[in-house]
């Protein structure tokens, strides 16, 4: 009896996929949890260790800096089925496995993913280039390698628009926060969160609009 069912056992494990077998760790440090989840039995040890490390230093700041209330547990899961980059959802950052073979250096991949669990701003009022121009902007402002990455806030071009989300978004956000009003970002940020944001919200704390600013920025770029 005990062969048979060890042997049905071993079947039924057969019968698994792969991407279920996934290799689980929990870290606690200051505070905060990290379970950490890969299905990548190739994983370097080495980037491992990067990914976790880079989350303790970056997610005390972003959640010091824009939600205290954040989530003290989040989930990392290094994804072989995953075919982008990286996914956010209810406190888990999904990444694949196969750009992080081909780019280990892009560490703050996890800067701007954590930065939407810090968000948490659920069915939001805003943009979805508004969400991803701020989580970048949040990258430039707390990466702990971006120079490593070859990441930077790329110049501008004629066909660029503020509503182009991610770099070119958030580029125009540090110029904001450098030569219009610094704190700007982080208010609209709060106001995603709280469902109180409106376009007219720019114009309150800048007095300009977007479109204004955004003509401002496009004549005097410097950082």
């Amino acid at each position: 009896m005990k062969k048979i069912s060890l042997l049905t056992s071993l079947a039924i494990i057969a019968l698994i996929p792969l991407s279920k077998l996934a290799a689980q760790e929990t870290i606690k440090k200051n505070g905060y949890t990290l379970s950490f989840e890969s299905n990548y039995a190739a994983l370097d040890p080495k980037l491992k260790k990067r990914l976790i490390e880079t989350f303790f230093v970056v997610y005390p700041k972003l959640a010091k800096e824009y939600n205290p209330n954040t989530l003290k547990s989040v989930k990392f899961f290094v994804d072989t089925a995953y075919k982008g980059v990286a996914a956010t959802a209810n406190g888990k950052v999904t990444y694949s496995s196969i750009w992080m073979d081909k780019h280990p250096e892009d560490i703050d991949v996890v800067t701007h993913e954590v930065m939407h669990i810090v968000q948490d701003y659920g069915n939001s009022v805003g943009p979805g280039w508004l969400t991803e121009g701020i989580a970048d902007y949040a990258r430039f402002k707390f990466g702990v390698d971006n120079a490593g990455a070859k990441w930077t806030l790329p110049a501008l071009k004629p066909e660029h628009s503020y509503k182009n989300s991610y770099r070119i978004t958030a580029r125009f956000f540090a110029w904001i926060e450098k030569r219009v009003k610094p704190g700007t970002i982080k208010a609209v940020d709060a106001s995603l969160r709280d469902h109180s944001y409106q376009p007219e919200i720019w114009k309150k704390l800048t007095g300009k609009d977007l479109d204004a600013l955004w003509t401002d920025y496009t004549k005097n770029l410097e950082l």
